[in-house]
């Protein structure tokens, strides 16, 4: 039987809430510092790549992730993304040009292509429905604590220590979150579990994209494509305003603190209030971060948006996943999920290439990059405002098969 509603957590949620916080930590501990060292390579004006390429090959996989995790399993396509992350962390060291680079960048994005896909997915099979935006916030809540510590944990490793010895460190951090993941126990049910073949990589047209979800995935590009700019000139800007050394990993510490703060909450709001009001809110918030960049005089400024940024970032990523997953079908969640991170990767690219050819290594062009992603977040704010309240206005109650009796005990 399922969890009861009022205790809807078993030991498999939070390994995988473990799982999460280690994978994210992983990559993270890489991004304040590839700039710099894209840079000392010769390759300073490809700085847009390092997201770019990363998001392209992500949202390449997407659709392959998606089908996999509804065929074969939820757990094989977490153990892909976790192992790719694994040996590209190990071979960071090796790629001495600015093409072997950039090509390990386009081979690491496999990882998010199929972790988080497969993870949202099993998430949704072992919670219930009016529990849902909750543990999508906590699920939010391990992976954003990932993402606070990666950049600081890895800027202080490579001045403590050295560069390849950050490298390294990500890549055994990704080897643990692998090793998590091998105490799980599969949820897909066997009915629809296949021996993977290489003809389930076929994909027809209508395997790419769930339709059913096309309006999270809508408000979820617009609104992600800040974050590809924002993580491509912050390690630029940050240095502008004094953050420098140790301390330039100080507004991705600002931004997630503040994310995680409100992600303990945000989740539940929507399961009581609905998605789309929470996401009317969130993207008001997530603008006005954006106006305080465009604007940043100072350090303090500076870390004030980070945090106004990080609060909207938190109320809106639990809602946006639980109404991707409010308006799937039980036997289609890998595509729906992978049509919301579709979006995502396609949002968060843009963004990360538009902020590099904007930027062009010209301070007195960063307002122009933060406006640009001002307008974007408003354009989600002004279509968020059209869904009729009819609509997914408030999450509709799926009738799901019941599913199978899992080992896991309640905790």
């Amino acid at each position: 039987m399922a969890p009861p509603a009022s205790r809807p957590y078993t030991l498999g949620f939070w390994l995988m809430c473990l799982s999460s916080f280690l994978f994210f930590l992983s990559f993270n501990l890489l991004l304040p510092e590839l700039p710099d060292h894209l840079a000392r390579m010769g390759g300073g004006e490809y700085k847009g790549y390092i997201i770019a390429l990363f998001t392209l090959t992500a949202a390449i996989s997407r659709p392959y992730s998606g089908k996999l995790a509804d065929t074969v399993g939820r757990i094989p396509v977490m153990v892909f993304g976790s192992l790719v992350c694994f040996l590209c962390g190990f071979f960071y060291p090796w790629a001495l040009t600015v093409s072997g680079f950039l090509l390990l960048r386009l081979l690491h994005g496999f990882s998010t292509g199929f972790k988080p896909t497969g993870t949202a997915a099993y998430i949704a099979d072992i919670v219930p429905v009016a529990r849902r935006g909750e543990a999508m916030g906590l699920l939010g809540v391990t992976g954003a604590m990932g993402l606070a510590a990666g950049p600081a944990l890895g800027s202080w490793l490579t001045h403590a220590f050295s560069l390849n010895t950050m490298f390294y460190c990500s890549s055994a951090v990704a080897l643990l979150s692998l090793l998590v993941q091998g105490s799980l126990t599969e949820t897909l049910p066997k009915a629809q579990r296949q021996r993977f073949r290489l003809g389930l990589l076929r994909l027809r047209w209508n395997e790419i994209l769930d339709r059913r979800v096309l309006s999270p995935a809508v408000v979820t590009g617009l609104c992600l494509f800040p974050y590809g700019a924002v993580l491509t000139v912050v390690p630029d800007q940050s240095r502008l305003l004094g953050l420098d050394g140790p301390t330039k990993g100080l507004f991705y510490v600002f931004l997630t603190v503040a994310s995680l703060s409100i992600r303990l909450v945000a989740g539940k709001v929507s399961d009581v209030h609905g998605r789309v009001p929470v996401l009317r809110w969130s993207s008001l918030i997530l603008a006005a971060g954006l106006a305080l960049l465009v604007w940043s005089p100072s350090a303090a400024w500076f870390l004030a948006a980070a945090t106004v940024f990080g609060i909207g970032a938190g109320l809106n990523s639990p809602a946006l996943y639980a109404w991707t997953i409010d308006l799937s079908h039980p036997e289609y969640r890998g595509k729906a999920v992978a049509t919301m991170y579709i979006a995502l990767e396609i949002g968060i690219g843009l963004g990360a290439l538009l902020a590099g050819w904007i930027f062009a290594n010209q301070p007195s062009r960063l307002p122009y990059v933060h406006g640009l992603s001002l307008l974007c977040v408003l354009g989600a704010v002004g279509y968020l405002f059209r869904v009729k309240a009819s609509g997914p206005m408030v999450h509709p109650v799926v009738s799901e098969p019941a599913p199978e009796p899992a080992p896991e005990r309640v905790v």
